[in-house]
């Protein structure tokens, strides 16, 4: 069901964080050191405030599962059992399966990429422009070995929803509702988001520089055709990050056979329970847009990843005998003409229907305020 959307609901303005719209200009260097700061880092502060004053504070970040506070806490002996059995058996079983799933993608990347020249404008690299059998072979293996890795991390089996809104469109509005959205939505929890989305639609992301030069992964993303994100400064003569996914995005809006682009207009994770403000960096483009909500119920360990570290994260998901994940897609929102003309309005629009269609709760926090949350916990916990 396609969605026609008239505004009924109304704009509040968003707050600033580190992370810079797509349209922003380049950061100067002391910005730069900044985002490249680790978010769990001990705080200097002289009088720090309680873990519940924290959470209070920062909830939109906070662990409720039973591994505690930076998934750190004391575990009964029971949940130890079956963490230490778990580690002797499904851990390395589930590396192997893994692994072989990258390698196998990896070898299907290159035999499709085999005497083809990557695509190379403005300091950008990828295989988005492949077509015919190739993109084929791309397309469908990449999901259903995306589908195997969630498979391998525990997700036997997604519930997936379509949400029915009770929008009714008008014979005039039907050329539109034909069109296809440019771009696709999503909140932030964990890095499983991505393989759900490889899974379901195999878009485009935007990722690190650095991803495109990892091995066998800088490959696969190369082929997803990620756009990189390069914080030095630009040079006069190049587009830059945003001009490259406002094309993207228009080109897969126009054309059926170009990859969509998935974006996470939040710009961080949360504890799966909020939805912080948007960016607009996704909604400049002025095309329809598919909201997609993720959620990860779980019964004693919650696959979000927030206040935890990356190898904690990993390890323990891979110890949960089954995890499980709910989506929940939204009709294709279809921006009115004051909204294409104000992508601030588009954004936070489409930001409370997701709050209100996924029942999460709106905080007007962002990266910033996580810095701080993590950074005071790691200092709380060092001093224990």
């Amino acid at each position: 069901m396609t969605h026609k959307h008239s505004s009924p609901f109304p704009f509040t303005p968003q707050m600033d964080s580190e992370l810079q719209d797509l349209s922003s200009k380049p950061q100067s260097p002391s910005h730069q050191d900044q985002d490249h700061r680790p978010l769990l880092t001990p705080t200097d502060t002289k009088s720090s405030p309680t873990i519940e004053e924290l959470e209070k504070k920062y909830a939109a970040y906070v662990r409720h599962d039973v591994y505690g506070t930076m998934g750190r806490g004391e575990l009964p002996w029971t949940e130890k059992l079956l963490l230490g059995l778990a580690f002797v058996t499904l851990v390395p079983m589930r590396v192997v399966l893994a692994t072989w799933v990258v390698v196998v993608y990896y070898l299907i990347c290159r035999a499709c990429t085999l005497f083809m020249a990557p695509n190379q404008e403005d300091e950008q690299e990828d295989y988005a422009h492949i077509g015919g059998w190739r993109r084929s072979v791309l397309y469908w293996s990449g999901r259903v070995l995306a589908r195997a890795m969630l498979f391998a991390f525990g997700f036997y089996w997604i519930q997936e929803i379509d949400a029915s809104l009770d929008n009714q469109v008008d014979c005039n509005d039907k050329s539109e509702e034909l069109e296809r959205p440019g771009v696709i939505i999503s909140n932030h929890v964990s890095h499983m988001d991505i393989l759900y989305h490889m899974s379901s639609s195999f878009p485009s992301f935007v990722a690190k520089r650095s991803v495109g030069k990892l091995p066998l992964v800088g490959l696969i993303s190369k082929c997803l055709g990620c756009v990189y994100v390069q914080r030095e400064s630009k040079s006069s003569d190049t587009k830059g990050v945003s001009a490259v996914v406002n094309e993207r995005i228009q080109t897969a809006h126009r054309d059926k056979s170009a990859p969509m682009m998935m974006l996470f207009p939040e710009g961080t994770t949360t504890n799966g329970d909020y939805i912080l403000p948007f960016k607009t960096g996704a909604f400049l483009a002025k095309a329809p847009v598919l909201p997609v909500i993720l959620k990860y119920p779980y019964e004693r360990f919650s696959p979000a990843w927030d206040s935890i570290s990356g190898v904690r994260h990993v390890i323990l998901l891979l110890c949960q005998f089954v995890n499980y994940m709910t989506v929940i897609r939204l009709p294709v929102y279809y921006p009115s003409q004051e909204e294409k003309d104000n992508p601030k309005l588009f954004a936070e629009n489409v930001r409370r229907l997701m709050a209100h269609e996924g029942k999460l709760i709106m905080s007007d926090i962002g990266l910033a305020e996580k810095r701080v949350y993590h950074a005071a916990l790691n200092g709380l916990l060092c001093q224990v």
